[in-house]
């Protein structure tokens, strides 16, 4: 269940506010009772909206944090398994 705070609680609150929604939790923003407006994480926000990372950067983050000979592959293994071709041929 999503926090609720009137915004005149919200302007005292705000440091906590943003805590709550770091954290994960869904925040409710309320004018004479009636939500009004909601305070996510910025990660929440993100997936809400589709945003994707792109995949070079999930490769990074992935060979920064991970051993390929854990899994089992040789380094290198996978830039030398991508081909040179330029690709298939389009007609526009």
């Amino acid at each position: 269940m999503a926090k609720r705070y009137s915004i005149a609680e919200a302007r005292s609150n705000l440091p906590t506010i943003v805590d709550q929604a770091e954290a994960g939790q869904e925040i409710e923003l309320t004018r004479r009772g009636t939500a009004v407006a909601v305070v996510i994480s910025l990660r929440e926000y993100a997936r809400l909206r589709g945003v994707r990372t792109p995949f070079g950067d999930a490769y990074k983050h992935f060979l920064s944090t991970h051993a390929l000979g854990d899994i089992g592959l040789e380094p290198g293994a996978l830039a030398a398994s991508r081909t040179k071709d330029a690709g298939r041929k389009v007609e526009l």
